[in-house]
């Protein structure tokens, strides 16, 4: 694709950018205003959030920079199988809608930590709030700083390193202000303006290929044509990488297939299922910066429609980052053609070329407050979960636990600056190195996520399990993900279908829960206060399905389905 300069911007555009930053700082200005007395007022809102809140807020936090660069760029390289990353989430959606929100909800905590000690013991919190502070930092806000600043470089020509330290400075002040329901309710607008953008985006791509028949349609059908890649250098650049993208020993690629062989780097077919056991059920689930939006609804009811809500907005988000990267690929085939360690970084620009390309001057303003909405709604929302962990899970529960609201509040701002500081020096790490950004955030996901999700679940599920089990769980799971890490790196030779990180982390996901099982049994059994009905399920009084919705129209039930059945036909579509 090459370098095309800065994108170049008018007085409109920056007009549009500016009635955008205004409106959301009002936003969160207005719900922020508030002093905050307590702890609750700050990291949950005052369990107040609506629906409609929660579930823009669930999936701002989720949409970033590492989707609109990461994402893009994966779809530009492996095809549609990309989308799976966000259609497979209707699985832990589902688990996470009847499963775990009745029990997150009845135990009234404040973070995923806080639930696993009165589960299991002090152990495992500590250990696990740990784990989170280090992902969210690792995984989260560095590569959000990294794609972040690399768009506001080819936006304005800045440096870097100085963008990087310019979008930290703006999301730290957004976060330190109002705490968790002036950022929840900022996301509101954020979403809007994401989805209106990025669709905008999307068309216009397909207007661009379609030539003079001047049709999104005409432009849909030719992305497909190109992407099945049977002609030309379509096909030429696929057979070429085959032994990159899967096995040496496959002949042929498929990028229009969502179901891809179990040797694929990024997407093996095991992944659409087994994957929502290990990092999906993790990164929705336990998550701790997605999860406190639904910890902050003001009822059972509002956390699960919430839930619901943000799957259909799932569900539209692949037509905005996945069909991007198709269209790169339709333009731009003979990038497969460089050295297999500069394609991935090369596929990482794509988005902002297609900025430079396809969106007349005038309203890239619009498509710019998409990109900074999405870097804020992420980076506030990790910020302000990191410095509830730390606050409630390590200040609170190891160091001084006598304090009073107003200075947990206070360590909760200045945890975030300390974060946000050891972010930006990891930013500067990644801006060096030459990894996909996609590839980099799901690799640390599926290290970190098999043993807290075979645990978490197992914790719900098995009311035999106890704190040994699942510390000797998670242990050993970590020592296992390592050893295969180093098998895979270290071998001449290693087992094919072992080398994509989703089936490492499903390797080590079921090992845990074997593990977890033995020990628990072989142990001694937990505690009643370890096994109550607000902790996990009573098999002899299940009642998971309450709070449904006082009218059909309204009812949990029936939009679910809806959302479950979409996924479902999407996924057939693109067998």
């Amino acid at each position: 694709m090459g370098d095309s300069g800065n994108i170049q911007l008018v007085f409109w555009d920056y007009a549009v950018f500016f009635v955008y930053l205004v409106l959301i700082s009002l936003i969160g200005y207005y719900f922020g205003r508030k002093k905050k007395k307590s702890s609750s007022d700050f990291f949950l809102a005052g369990k107040s959030l609506p629906w409609y809140v929660i579930g823009s807020s669930f999936t701002a936090a989720n949409i970033s920079t590492e989707h609109f660069i990461g994402v893009v760029g994966a779809a530009f390289i492996y095809g549609i199988s990309i989308a799976m990353s966000e259609w497979a989430n209707v699985l832990s959606f589902t688990l996470l809608i009847w499963i775990f929100i009745p029990f997150l909800m009845a135990s009234k905590v404040f973070s995923i930590p806080e639930f696993l000690e009165k589960r299991f013991n002090s152990t495992i919190r500590q250990i696990f709030a740990v784990v989170t502070i280090a992902t969210n930092i690792l995984a989260f806000l560095a590569a959000v700083l990294y794609g972040g600043g690399l768009i506001l470089q080819k936006l304005f020509g800045i440096d870097l390193m100085i963008s990087i330290l310019i979008i930290s400075a703006i999301s730290l002040a957004w976060a330190v202000y109002g705490g968790l329901k002036s950022l929840a309710w900022m996301d509101v607008l954020t979403v809007a303006v994401m989805v209106i953008g990025g669709l905008l985006g999307t068309f216009l791509g397909l207007h661009y290929l379609s030539g003079d028949s001047h049709s999104i349609i005409e432009g849909f059908k030719i992305m497909l044509e190109r992407n099945r890649a049977e002609t030309g250098i379509w096909r030429e650049v696929v057979q070429k990488n085959i032994p990159n993208m899967l096995d040496s020993n496959i002949t042929s690629y498929n990028r229009l297939s969502v179901v891809q062989p179990i040797s694929h780097k990024v997407t093996p077919w095991p992944n659409l299922i087994l994957g929502v056991f290990t990092i999906s059920i993790w990164y929705n689930c336990l998550n701790q910066f997605m999860i406190q939006r639904v910890l902050a609804a003001k009822s059972t009811y509002h956390a699960r429609m919430g839930i619901v809500f943000a799957g259909y907005l799932k569900v539209l988000m692949p037509v905005i980052i996945v069909v991007p990267g198709l269209i790169l690929f339709a333009l731009y085939p003979e990038v497969l053609n460089l050295e297999w360690s500069e394609v991935r970084p090369e596929a990482d620009k794509g988005y902002i070329h297609l900025i430079q390309l396809l969106i007349p001057i005038g309203i890239k303003g619009v498509i710019l407050a998409v990109l900074v909405g999405a870097i804020q709604s992420t980076i506030s929302a990790v910020l302000n979960s990191t410095s509830t962990v730390f606050t409630i899970d390590i200040y609170k529960r190891m160091i001084n636990k006598t304090a009073s609201e107003s200075r947990y509040v206070a360590i909760g701002r200045w945890s975030s600056v300390v974060v946000m500081i050891v972010s930006i020096l990891i930013a500067f790490w990644i801006a060096k190195s030459s990894s996909s950004l996609f590839v980099y955030t799901h690799t640390l996901y599926a290290f970190f996520a098999p043993p807290f999700s075979a645990v978490f679940v197992l914790g719900i599920l098995f009311r035999r399990m106890n704190g040994k089990g699942a510390l000797t769980a998670v242990i050993a799971g970590f020592i296992l993900g390592i050893l295969i890490k180093v098998y895979v790196e270290v071998s001449p030779a290693p087992l094919s279908w072992l080398e994509p990180y989703n089936m490492q982390a499903i390797v080590v996901w079921f090992f845990s829960v074997i593990v977890c099982v033995l020990v628990s049994l072989q142990t001694e059994r937990p505690r009643p206060e370890q096994v109550s009905d607000k902790l996990t399920i009573n098999w002899k009084k299940l009642n998971l399905f309450h709070d449904l919705g006082d009218r059909w129209y309204k009812n949990v039930v029936l939009w679910w389905g809806i959302f479950v059945l979409i996924v479902v036909a999407l996924v057939i579509y693109f067998f």
